[in-house]
C-alpha cells in the first residue's frame, strides 16, 4: 500500500507566503523560503508553491526563489502560477524545482501538457484544477478562481490524464479556507475514475478532515495551508493520528 502524503501548500504574492478565505481576504503568513525549511524538518512529505498573482500579472513565477527553496529542502517541492511554455519550466525544473503545476493555461491550450509531459516526463506534470460546484455540477474556474467555464471537473480531469499528466490538484473553491472540510464526494468520484494520483485540497481544518479525504475522498495526498501556517496543527501530530487510524503515512 502506497503511503499517503501530507503537503502544505504555500501560496505567494509578491514573495511572501498569503491566505485567505474562497480565494479573497489574503493575509501575510511568512517568508516562503524560511517555511519551507521549517516544513522539510517536520515531516511534510512534499511542499507546493503557488503564485497566485503570476497568471493575472502575466508574469513568471520567480526562479530566484525556486533556487533558494532548493538550497534549503531535501523534500520534493512543485512550483505553480503563470507557467504557460516549455520554457517555463524548463528554468523553474534547472534551478531545482521537482515539478511544476499548470492551470489556467491548461485550459486555454490543452495541448501544452502533451508538450511538457512528452518533454520532461508525466513526473514532473501536475495539473491543478480549481473548481466549483454551480447548481449541482463541478464546473472549472481559471485564474485563481476568478474567472468560471463552462467546462466539467471530472470530464477535464479525464482528459488531462489522458494528455500526460502526473497527478491532479483538485481544489475545491466551496471549501477552500473553510475549514469544514474537503470535498469528499468529489474526490472519491476523481480517485475512482482516474488512474493517476490526486491531491485533494481545500477545506481542512482539523485532524479528522485529513482522515476522511483519505478515506472517503479515496486521495492519494492531502494538500492544506493555513492550519500549518499558523500553527493549528503539527505534521507530526496530524500524521501519528492518521497511523492511528489506519492510513500509511511516513513518519
Amino acid at each position: 500500500m502506497l503511503t499517503k502524503r501530507i503537503i502544505p501548500c504555500l501560496d505567494i504574492k509578491d514573495g511572501r507566503t498569503v491566505k485567505g478565505i474562497n480565494f479573497i481576504d489574503l493575509r501575510d503568513a511568512g517568508d516562503p523560503v524560511e517555511l519551507a525549511e521549517i516544513y522539510a524538518k517536520s515531516g511534510a512529505d512534499e511542499l507546493v508553491f503557488l503564485d497566485i498573482t503570476a497568471t493575472e500579472q502575466k508574469r513568471k513565477t520567480l526562479a530566484e526563489m525556486v533556487r533558494r527553496v532548493a538550497e534549503k529542502v531535501n523534500i520534493p517541492f512543485t512550483v505553480g502560477g503563470g507557467i504557460s511554455s516549455v520554457e517555463d519550466v524548463d528554468i523553474l525544473l534547472k534551478n531545482g524545482a521537482d515539478k511544476v503545476s499548470v492551470n489556467s493555461s491548461g485550459v486555454k491550450r490543452p495541448e501544452l501538457i502533451n508538450e511538457l509531459s512528452a518533454k520532461f516526463g508525466s513526473q514532473c506534470i501536475t495539473v491543478a484544477i480549481d473548481a466549483k460546484q454551480v447548481n449541482g455540477e463541478w464546473l472549472v474556474h481559471l485564474v485563481g478562481g476568478k474567472v468560471p467555464t463552462d467546462l466539467n471537473l471530472f470530464q477535464w480531469a479525464k482528459e488531462v490524464e489522458e494528455r500526460g499528466a502526473g497527478e491532479i490538484l483538485f481544489t475545491s473553491m466551496n471549501n477552500d479556507g473553510t475549514k469544514a472540510g474537503f470535498a469528499n464526494e468529489a474526490l472519491a468520484v476523481l480517485s475512482s475514475e482516474l488512474k493517476i494520483p490526486i491531491i485533494a485540497s481545500g477545506g481542512a481544518g482539523n485532524m479528522q478532515h485529513f482522515t476522511d479525504a483519505f478515506i472517503k475522498g479515496k486521495a492519494d495526498a492531502a494538500l492544506a495551508a493555513s492550519v500549518f501556517h499558523f500553527k493549528e496543527m503539527e505534521i507530526k501530530d496530524l500524521k501519528e493520528e492518521l497511523r492511528r487510524n489506519g492510513i500509511e503515512v511516513r513518519l
